[in-house]
């Protein structure tokens, strides 16, 4: 006798093909019921006897889409009910969603076959899609996952698409993005003067890539927001970009046409591999071959010697590539330090000074986003921008508390996180708080996060810090929703983030807590950024730190390096750094000197200091420039005969102006610049195995901006294994200020207050 069981399956689930996948195994196991979308994820009702049940069940989550991940699913018997046929019916969302957002997915290997196949009704069309690939999270309104929730909805689906849409034998049954050339969405391509070519797509991209290839810049609007790319083997047209878009040196990403193109150039690891042809398609920062012909390196990345490199994550990204066959830069669509631009409107109001050509098309983007951006030292992964394909979900452990929260991040590289219910969502990276083009982006977001899961938070999390700006908004929004405020040490924060990632707050086991950063105000009133911190029994202490140095200048410290030498060199040795200044700023920061109250213990600044004694540079023109610079020094360096600049030397709080000292000792001794600066972060490395081993730490976390630094990283793994210590970083969110807010929540949910 049949029995009916309900099946819930809760993860992301929602926008992958699980509804389709489930009709197939439905189908071939001869079972009648129905499957949906709900407020929870996937539910699914089927008529069968109890061994069948539980066979189908297990054949459900053996093979279901490589895109989905299922976090709980149960199976349990209801009332009998009697079922014709198996169908899939509408969804309806009777309550709150409690479910992931679906991240974007880059264009699966099917869809490029059909986009180039002559004998294919899409060939050419630049929005293919599918079930297992396509915008999701980008062109997101509201829940559950169904077309009439996306911005997709605009286009009523053909004749044609809406038979593969409702045939179970077609890749595209229930694709919830699904359109072509007849239906779907259209491109307009515009010179800057707002005259339009005519044209189908097929004419209009080979129109576009036609105008690349002769030294244009053209602003593209992908699925995610604007890129504007140029010809990567075009000096001029590279630096009119940079001219332009008031980017003087930061490092431009490349898009290529192929992974075959990528392995002639660069040398590729199985991880990296793995990386760029994955459903993320993120930048990946690779080693290139000795000499590419075809490339403007120098322009592309100044002073560094690895490149950013990603291969097409729409079907319009893979067309434009197969028309060009060669790479091109193909960076975020902005004017430096504003957010990436998504609407034609603002595209032509604010990039028309930079760009030549426009190729916008008319499908509304919800939540742009940012490329991610990932790197790799040996096959540890160091996610360097958490966006694209990643954001904005944390599929890490459900949250079993009913609190509303929001984490409202730092002031740089800002995120915040939000938990509406036992799922917790964190924002794609959105920039630098100061610039007011990122903050109106931020709060936007956050606007539509309190509508999308119709929740207001109950405890807003804010920095310690009261001016940054992520705080003044936190409190503001703390009155607008009567909720409590509660502000969390940058630091903490940090360190929260890591023992998060790792479920290590119910570890038995002390660890040692090392976050090294920029800065961040610290509970003395100093701005800390080199602390080491101990966590045992959801307590945390401030260990240790880097010895205390003038902080000079406020923020224009941070942009130039050669004032934290100022800082650094002891007294009596600070005319060193004499011929960095003109006689004016001499005297003001000699003074400054005399009589300074505020001090920091900054990494960040120490590795400045190193860059500017080494003179590697003294003005930066982006943030983390130097550290980028002496890392590349550092890189090139092959021996493995490292100094100690700390040999010998006893301490509790790290002696930041030895370190300084001993490494312009180095310099008189005449070792090479790359053996100064790898001797330099070999000794850092040393100092944390020092501060465990005198401490008794056999576990340590790190985290902080300069664990972006894959030399540093490299050095600690191998001291880890040689002294069999437990070492963790975090993975699934950058290192840098991005995590902050996840710390935020961490800390508040687990630290004894």
């Amino acid at each position: 006798m049949p029995k009916t069981f309900e099946i819930t399956i809760s993860g992301q689930v929602q926008g992958v093909g699980f509804r389709p996948f489930v009709y197939g195994l439905a189908k071939q196991f001869q079972l009648s019921g129905s499957v949906c979308n709900n407020q929870n994820g996937v539910l699914i009702h089927i008529n069968a006897p109890e061994e069948k049940a539980n066979d189908f069940l297990v054949q459900l989550l053996e093979n279901a889409p490589s895109i989905s991940v299922i976090q709980s699913h149960s199976i349990s018997e209801i009332p009998f009910q009697e079922f014709d046929d198996f169908k899939i019916i509408p969804s309806e969302a009777k309550n709150q969603i409690n479910i992931p957002l679906t991240p974007d997915f880059a264009i699966c290997e099917s869809c490029k076959t059909d986009i180039r196949n002559s004998n294919n009704r899409r060939q050419g069309y630049a929005f293919t899609t599918c079930t297992s690939c396509g915008p999701r999270y980008a062109v997101t309104t509201k829940f559950p996952f169904e077309r009439s929730s996306t911005t997709v909805s605009a286009f009523k689906m053909c004749a044609g698409c809406q038979t593969e849409y409702t045939n179970p034998d077609n890749r595209r049954f229930h694709s919830q993005t699904n359109s072509c050339a007849d239906c779907g969405i259209q491109l307009k391509l515009q010179d800057y003067d707002g005259r339009q070519f005519d044209g189908d797509q097929k004419k209009l991209i080979k129109k576009a890539s036609y105008f690349i290839r002769n030294g244009s810049i053209l602003a593209l609007k992908n699925t995610n927001g604007y890129l504007l790319c140029c010809d990567a083997n075009n000096k001029s047209a590279i630096k009119r970009l940079r001219e332009k878009k008031q980017r003087p040196s930061k490092p431009f990403a490349l898009l290529y046409p192929s992974l075959e193109k990528i392995k002639k150039d660069f040398n590729l690891s199985a991880v990296e591999e793995n990386a760029l042809t994955s459903s993320v398609a993120p930048i990946v920062i690779l080693n290139p071959k000795e000499s590419i012909h075809d490339l403007e390196q120098e322009n592309i990345a100044p002073g560094l010697n690895q490149l950013g490199v990603m291969l097409p994550s729409s079907a319009l990204l893979a067309l434009l590539m197969d028309e060009l066959g060669s790479p091109i830069i193909a960076t975020s669509g902005n004017i430096h330090g504003s957010p990436i631009i998504s609407g034609e409107e603002d595209a032509i109001q604010k990039l028309t000074k930079v760009a030549d050509y426009f190729l916008h098309h008319n499908l509304k983007i919800s939540f742009p986003q940012d490329d991610s951006v990932v790197r790799f030292s040996g096959e540890h992964q160091i996610i360097l921008r958490r966006s694209r394909g990643l954001a904005p979900n944390y599929m890490g452990l459900s949250n079993s508390s009913d609190e509303k929260i929001l984490a409202m991040g730092a002031h740089l590289k800002s995120t915040f996180t939000f938990v509406p219910n036992s799922h917790t969502y964190i924002s794609p990276y959105f920039g630098n708080l100061d610039s007011y083009a990122v903050s109106e982006r931020f709060q936007d977001s956050i606007g539509k996060f309190e509508k999308l899961f119709q929740t207001e938070p109950e405890v807003i999390l804010i920095d310690a810090h009261s001016q940054y700006q992520s705080s003044i908004l936190g409190r503001e929004l703390a009155e607008k929703w009567n909720a409590e405020c509660i502000p969390i040490q940058h630091h903490t924060a940090h360190f929260a983030s890591v023992l998060g990632e790792h479920n290590l707050f119910g570890s038995k086991e002390k660890i040692l807590g090392v976050v090294w950063d920029g800065t961040g105000l610290g509970e003395d009133g100093m701005i800390w950024g080199g602390e080491f911190f101990s966590y045992q029994n959801h307590a945390v202490e401030r260990l240790s730190h880097f010895e205390y140095y003038d902080w000079l200048a406020a923020d224009k410290m941070a942009k130039e390096p050669r004032l934290s030498l100022l800082s650094l060199l002891p007294d009596g040795e600070k005319e060193r750094a004499k011929n960095k200044f003109s006689d004016t700023e001499w005297k003001v920061y000699s003074k400054m000197l005399e009589n300074n109250p505020l001090k920091t213990s900054s990494v960040g600044r120490l590795f400045d200091a190193v860059a500017s004694l080494l003179g590697i540079i003294d003005i930066t023109s982006y943030e983390g420039e130097a550290a980028m610079l002496l890392e590349n020094e550092a890189r090139m360096y092959i021996g493995n005969d490292c100094l100690n600049f700390l040999a010998g030397v006893a301490f509790q709080n790290i002696p930041t102006k030895t370190i300084i000292q001993n490494i312009h000792q180095a310099m008189v001794n005449g070792f090479s610049i790359p053996q100064i600066a790898k001797s330099f972060i070999h000794t850092l490395a040393l100092v944390i195995f020092k501060i465990a081993k005198q401490n008794n730490f056999s576990h340590i976390a790190c985290s902080g901006g300069v664990f972006q630094n894959s030399v540093l990283i490299q050095k600690l793994i191998k001291l880890a294994e040689n002294s069999k210590t437990n070492l963790k970083f975090n993975r699934i969110l950058p290192s840098n200020d991005e995590n902050i807010s996840f710390g935020q929540l961490s800390y508040y949910q687990h630290i004894k207050k």
